[in-house]
C-alpha cells in the first residue's frame, strides 16, 4: 500500500494532496498494491468521497479533539502510530508549508529518509525511485531509499490529477489519543490574510513582483493581471518581501516557495539565483524587466522590454479582450 496523508482546509482536501493521491495511485498500480489516502483532524471522515474519487481503495481517518488543530507535534505522532499499524510501503505527502514542516518530523520518529521535494516517481525493478531537482534546480538526482516506509514529499502542480471517477471504498475510523505532555504547544487562533488569493504554490498562474515595482502600492497592477485567470495568485520576490511590500506568504525562491504553475510572469524581477530556483520549474515563463541584461531573461520562455508601469496595465487590458472572445 501506498498511503498519501491529505492535508485539509476550510473543509476540503487541498488540490497538491489529490495530485500526490493520484501519482500513488499510478505508481501503485505499477506495483500491484492499493493507493490509500489518510484524513487527520477533528471529524474528518465525510471528505472521504474526494479521496475515493481519485483512486483511492481505503480512507484511514484518524480523529479526536487532540488533531482538531493542526500540530506537527501530534499529527507526527497520529501518523507514526498509523505507519505502526498499517505498516505501508511508501507514505507521500504534498510538498507544501504544512508537508515540508510534518513530514520530517515523522520520519525522525520512524527512522526514515525523506525524498524531498519531488518531480518525478518512477518504479524500477519493485522500487520506488524518486527524482528532485537540487543545486538551486540546476541539475535532478535520481534516487532509491533503504528504509521502510519510503517517505517523501511531492512538489504541487508537477503531478497530474487523475482522471476522477464515483470511487467507494472503505473508510477505518481511529480515535487519536496524545500522551500528556507530548503535545508543547497549541494553536490559540488563525488569522486568515484578507485577501482571497490561493496559495502561490497550487495557483496554475503566478504573477510576481519584485524591487522593480517601487513600493507596495503598486501591487495592485499584479492583483489586476493575476484577477484576469482564473486559479491565479500574486508572488514576490525576497527584496519585495523584505521591504515590507508584501507578506512573506507570497514569496517565491530559495529561502520562500517553490511554485511550477502554468504560466509565471517575473514583473520587475532580476532574476538572482535564489528567486530562480524557487520558480525555474514552471510550464511557460514571461518576463517583463526594462534591463535588456537582466537574467530572468535566461529562463524567460518569453521577455518584453519595457516600462512596468507601462506594459503591465497593456497586457492585462489585452489579455481581458482575448479572454473575453
Amino acid at each position: 500500500m501506498i498511503a498519501v496523508f491529505m492535508e485539509t482546509r476550510d473543509g476540503k482536501i487541498k488540490k497538491s494532496s489529490l495530485e500526490a493521491l493520484s501519482e500513488a495511485k499510478r505508481r501503485a498500480g505499477d506495483m500491484g498494491i492499493e493507493a490509500a489516502a489518510i484524513l487527520v483532524g477533528g471529524a474528518v471522515a465525510a471528505l472521504a468521497p474526494g479521496a475515493f474519487a481519485l483512486g483511492a481503495a481505503r480512507v484511514y481517518a484518524l480523529e479526536g479533539p487532540a488533531v482538531a488543530d493542526y500540530s506537527s507535534q501530534a499529527y507526527a505522532l497520529a501518523l507514526a502510530g498509523f505507519v505502526a499499524e498499517a505498516k505501508p510501503a511508501a507514505l507521500f505527502f504534498a510538498a507544501t508549508a504544512m508537508g515540508k514542516d510534518l513530514a520530517p518530523r515523522v520520519a525522525a520518529r520512524l527512522g526514515a529518509a525523506l525524498a524531498s521535494d519531488c518531480v518525478k516517481i518512477a518504479v524500477k525493478d519493485g522500487r520506488l525511485e524518486f527524482t528532485r531537482p537540487i543545486y538551486a534546480g540546476k541539475a535532478f538526482l535520481s534516487f532509491t531509499l533503504k528504509s521502510s516506509p519510503n517517505l517523501a514529499t511531492l512538489r504541487p502542480n508537477v503531478f497530474p490529477l487523475g482522471e476522477a471517477g464515483p470511487g467507494a471504498g472503505e473508510v477505518i475510523r481511529t480515535d487519536v489519543v496524545v500522551p500528556d505532555g507530548a503535545v508543547r504547544g497549541r494553536v490559540a487562533e488563525v488569522l486568515k490574510e484578507e485577501s482571497a488569493d490561493i496559495d502561490v504554490t497550487e495557483a496554475d498562474v503566478v504573477v510576481s513582483g519584485g524591487r522593480g515595482l517601487k513600493g507596495p502600492e503598486n501591487f495592485a497592477l499584479l492583483r489586476d493581471l493575476a484577477g484576469v485567470f482564473p486559479r491565479a495568485a500574486v508572488g514576490a520576490s525576497r527584496s519585495a518581501v523584505d521591504s515590507g511590500w508584501i507578506g512573506h506568504q507570497h514569496q517565491v525562491g530559495q529561502t520562500g516557495k517553490t511554485v511550477s504553475p502554468n504560466l509565471y510572469v517575473a514583473v520587475g524581477i532580476s532574476g538572482a539565483i535564489q528567486h530562480l530556483a524557487g520558480m525555474s520549474s514552471s510550464k511557460v515563463i514571461v518576463a517583463v524587466n526594462k534591463d535588456p541584461e537582466a537574467p530572468i531573461f535566461k529562463v524567460a520562455d518569453y521577455g518584453i522590454i519595457g516600462d512596468l508601469f507601462e506594459v503591465v496595465p497593456k497586457l492585462t487590458e489585452e489579455i481581458k479582450k482575448i479572454l473575453a472572445d
